[in-house]
């Protein structure tokens, strides 16, 4: 029971001090309370402000610092890049008009070469046919000269057993001259 009365006196001590105070105690407001929650506030705005609005505002500060850094390097990056790319464009250009000096050169050079190896090749061909002819040639003096002696061989042979004798060699020889002579 001393807790209930406890309980209601301290609302007869806060219903007379709102009583008190004047025109805020008539809103509701006591002003007592109301002073220690402003000063709360006001404590706990600086440790805020403090701790964590001013390095956060410090960061951000730096952070948009450092983007602008970036896009100004990238503005730098993109001009380089397009003077690279023009740079390159020139060279490639260069390179191409080169290549194709390099191709009409060589397709000259090819021209000239295959004309030196025509030539040669004519050249080697008629050699080989002018050699060809001086074999055959040769061949043939051979084949004469082999066919005549075996001519006289066999009229030799056919002669000995004709006349079923020897000749000598003397006798021999003549004959075989006056054959061949006969043959020519």
């Amino acid at each position: 029971m001393q807790f209930i009365s406890t309980v209601y006196a301290a609302e007869e001590v806060q219903t007379t001090t709102a009583e008190d105070s004047g025109p805020l105690s008539a809103l509701g407001i006591n002003s007592t309370l109301f002073l220690f929650q402003l000063v709360n506030f006001a404590i706990v705005a600086v440790i805020i402000w403090f701790l964590i609005l001013k390095p956060l505002t410090k960061k951000m500060n730096e952070r948009q610092k450092m983007i602008d850094d970036s896009i100004e390097n990238s503005k730098k990056i993109q001009e380089n890049l397009q003077k690279s790319e023009k740079t390159y464009q020139e060279k490639i250009d260069t390179a191409k008009v080169e290549a194709n000096k390099i191709i009409e050169k060589s397709g000259l050079e090819a021209e000239k070469v295959g004309a030196e190896m025509k030539l040669k090749a004519k050249t080697e061909i008629e050699g080989l046919v002018e050699q060809a002819k001086r074999n055959i040639r040769t061949e043939k003096t051979e084949m004469v000269a082999e066919l005549k002696q075996h001519t006289v061989d066999v009229v030799v042979a056919a002669l000995e057993k004709l006349l079923s004798e020897k000749v000598d060699g003397k006798k021999d020889r003549e004959i075989i001259e006056e054959m061949v002579q006969k043959i020519k």
